[in-house]
This record gives C-alpha cells, structure tokens and sequence, in this order.
C-alpha cells in the first residue's frame, strides 16, 4: 500500500507536469506560426487543384518554365537566389509552393513524388502550359522526372539540380522522419519539433550551403520562420521518409524518359552525393549534359546562379534544336 502510494506520489505531479509542457510548447508553436505568418504573408495568388488549395507565383513571358523546389523550402527559395529575375527576361516563370510548403496546403495522403506530379499536371494544364521546360531542385529533382516520365508531352526539357536519384542511407532522413508518423508525430510537431527545429536549423542550412558560406542576401531575405510552423514540418518529414522508397521505384524508369536533360550539381554538395547521384544519372542517360561546379554546395542556384540559367538556356535551346 505504501509502494502503491509512492508510486501515485510522483506519477500524477510528473504527468501533470509533462501535459503543461507540451501544452505551453503547443501554444508556443500556435504563437511563432502565427508572427511568422503576419511577418511574412503570401507573395502570390492562390489555385485550387482537385481539393489542393495552392499558392503559386508567375513571373515574365514567353516560353514556359516550371521550377520545383526541395524539401523544407518554398517560393522564396529561388527568387532569393535571384536566377527569377533574370530568367524572367525570356521566360514565363511558373513556382509552386509544393503541398504543405509555403502557403499550399496538404492534405493527408501518400505525397510521392508521383502524386506531386499529378498534381502539377492538371495545375499547369489549369495555367494553360501546354510545353514547359521544367528544372527541380533537390527533392523537387524527383517531381521533374515523375512529371516528365507521366506527361512527356508537358516537358520538353528538364534540369536537374543537386538531385537524389538512386537510394542511400541517409542520416539526416531518419532523424527527420518522426513528425511524419501518425499520432505521434502530431504531438511532436506542434509541441518538441518546432523548438528543436529553431535551435537546429542554423546548422541545417550552413550544412545546405557548405562548403561555401551562407549567401547574406539568403540571410537576410529568406523566410526561415516559415519553415518551422507544423503544417510544414509534415510536409518536411514526410518528403525525407517518402525519399528513398521513391527512387527506388523511379530509377527503374530513367531509361524512359524522352526529353532533353541537363544535369547541374556542386561538385562538393554535402547532402546529395555527386558521384553517387548526378554523375551516376549522367551516366544511365547517354544524352544528357552534365555541369558540375567545383568547390560549390546543395544549394547551387544561389551559389552559382549564373550556371544554372545557362543550363535553363541550354535545355531548351536542346529542345528547339532537336525539333528542328
């Protein structure tokens, strides 16, 4: 009886401890997501797509160009980098917030990079975009090759950028994955992942940059609280946990596709792998072209803009030529 009562002794005032806790780290969560917001509103229109409310943004005229960007980022991410000013010049510029970043919801479901593409398709079919030149960055790489290998009449180029093509083991997948499980990670994202995700994310996008530092004007500019509010640390978890079954399934069609491909990579990319990913694409795809720039990170369209628009020029100049 004495046991029992110690037992009750410190288990009820720990419980109730704990469910302050999370309760003060969950309004936590509310009160930052809701100033970050404020902070930074949407930048441009909204579209919904069978159910998928989405925020999106068109920049220029003249041939189509889709760019996609990788986990954890949003439409902010490429036009900090400033190719979007530039490319704007000749080209219809179309970004997305893919579902869950940005300002574009997500649904529950099974987000692949299949379903994203499917979802890209009947947007872009919406925005009237018949024929696009399409470049993904990092996870994005993945939704260009889905959207091109499902709809090669949309595609008439793709560019790769920094991409993940074939499967690895990935640390940085599994620490990122639990916000992605069901119940728990429901808990976990509106009360633990945000405050670990803020003392974290410093090192994060250093690691993102390395081995060349962070751009000032990315520092400055890029809405870094965005990518702590829980809608998009789902999104973000579920997009590393989705990532290796799904070039699995993807690299069996490689072969498949039927579109120019333009490869760009840094040569010292710290996340991706460039033997093992770019390098290793080029070399199942005899015709594509591959641009490697030395001493350059994952983030390669803010450290070396001026290669990846040469690549963007090069796709479709490929494309025009090939036609003719």
């Amino acid at each position: 009886m004495t046991q029992h009562s110690n037992i009750q002794g410190w288990l009820v005032p720990a419980l109730f401890g704990s469910a302050v806790a999370l309760g003060a780290s969950a309004l936590y969560a509310v009160s930052k997501t809701r100033k970050a917001e404020r902070r930074y509103p949407p930048i441009g229109r909204f579209m919904t797509v069978d159910g998928v409310r989405l925020h999106y943004i068109e920049r220029g005229q003249g041939e189509p160009l889709v760019l996609i960007h990788g986990n954890g980022m949003m439409i902010q991410d490429f036009l900090v980098s400033g190719i979007v000013d530039e490319l704007a010049k000749r080209y219809r510029v179309i970004i997305i917030d893919r579902p869950g970043y940005g300002y574009s919801d997500r649904p529950r479901g099974l987000w692949t990079p299949r379903a994203h593409a499917t979802l890209y398709q009947a947007t872009l079919k919406r925005l009237g975009v018949s024929n696009a030149v399409v470049l993904g960055h990092s996870w994005g790489s993945l939704v260009a090759v889905a959207l091109a290998l499902q709809a090669p009449q949309l595609v008439r180029s793709l560019v790769l950028a920094s991409g993940y093509y074939y499967p690895t083991l990935r640390a940085d997948v599994i620490l990122s994955s639990p916000p992605a499980i069901p119940v728990i990670g429901d808990v976990l994202r509106y009360t633990v992942s945000p405050l670990v995700g803020r003392a974290l994310l410093p090192s994060m996008i250093t690691g993102m940059f390395a081995p060349a530092p962070v751009p000032e004007r990315f520092d400055r500019e890029f809405p870094k609280e965005l990518m702590l509010r829980p809608l998009q640390l789902r999104a973000s978890a579920e997009d590393a946990a989705l990532m290796t079954p799904s070039v699995m399934e993807l690299q069996e069609h490689y072969r498949e596709l039927r579109v120019p491909v333009v490869i760009v990579a840094g040569a010292d990319d710290q996340i991706a792998d460039v033997g093992r990913q770019s390098e290793r694409l080029h070399s199942e795809l005899p015709d594509s072209e591959f641009i490697v720039v030395p001493g350059m990170g994952h983030m390669i369209h803010h450290l070396a803009p001026e290669q990846v628009v040469r690549a963007i020029d090069r796709a479709s100049a490929r494309t025009l030529a090939e036609a003719a």
